[in-house]
């Protein structure tokens, strides 16, 4: 009778263990069974903000003359730029830089003494008027006035990102499960949940023709179980 129940007892044990074997194994192939995938949200805006800055200089032995004709380059451009319809508050002065020529040199001594450079900078939320105005600078050459400025020194900016964040990212995780699915579908398996979820960095980039128009890009990676 003893070695009944022994042996009973030990059959049990062993169905017992195989049992949990056979759920050990089957919980390691399904932790294996992952689909990684990405998603993607793209959008296309247009700048909301502008830096565009006007440079010059002047030489000349007579530090006061020099800074006279620098100051007078100042009002000659605010004016001008507020005559194309710039308001006076979005107009500002940038650094003005002093170089004296004749403290180090090598060889022979410069013609001129000073040098000094300063600048006019736009900061205006007006997109559409800076488009519009593109190359106006060259009427100040017309005149007379050496600016330096063109198109490629012009920064249009866009700050509205945290604004399209949340959609985005919601579109980039719903392209990713639609893919995720379809991988599904297509290996007679069923979707399980999230098993990691990695949100990519967002990217502005110019259009090449129009930089004010921004393309604004994030990609997802989500890692799906599958059944």
């Amino acid at each position: 009778m003893k070695n009944i129940v022994s042996a009973a007892l030990i059959a049990v044990g062993v169905a017992v263990a195989g049992l949990f074997i056979y759920i050990g194994i089957h919980q390691f192939s399904n932790r294996d069974r992952v689909v990684s995938v990405k998603g993607l949200s793209t959008r296309e805006v247009k700048a909301d903000h502008v830096v565009w800055p006007f440079s010059f200089g002047y030489l000349g032995n007579n530090l006061q003359s020099v800074y006279n004709d620098v100051e007078n380059m100042h009002q000659v451009v605010r004016k001008f730029l507020i005559s194309k319809g710039f308001k006076d508050e979005e107009i500002k002065q940038g650094n003005t830089s002093v170089y004296d020529k004749w403290a180090s040199y090598y060889g022979d001594r410069p013609e001129y003494h000073y040098s000094i450079s300063s600048s006019v900078i736009i900061s205006t939320d007006n997109v559409d008027l800076v488009i519009a105005n593109q190359g106006c600078q060259t009427e100040l050459l017309a005149r007379g006035y050496i600016i330096n400025s063109d198109e490629w020194s012009i920064d249009y900016q866009y700050n509205g990102l945290n604004e399209l964040k949340p959609e985005m990212i919601e579109e980039a995780t719903k392209n990713a499960r639609n893919v995720a699915q379809k991988f599904a579908d297509d290996s007679d398996s069923k979707l399980g949940g999230i098993r990691h979820a990695y949100q990519g960095q967002f990217s502005i980039e110019d259009d090449q023709y129009q930089p004010w128009m921004k393309h604004v890009r994030v990609v997802t990676t989500v890692d799906y179980s599958l059944n």
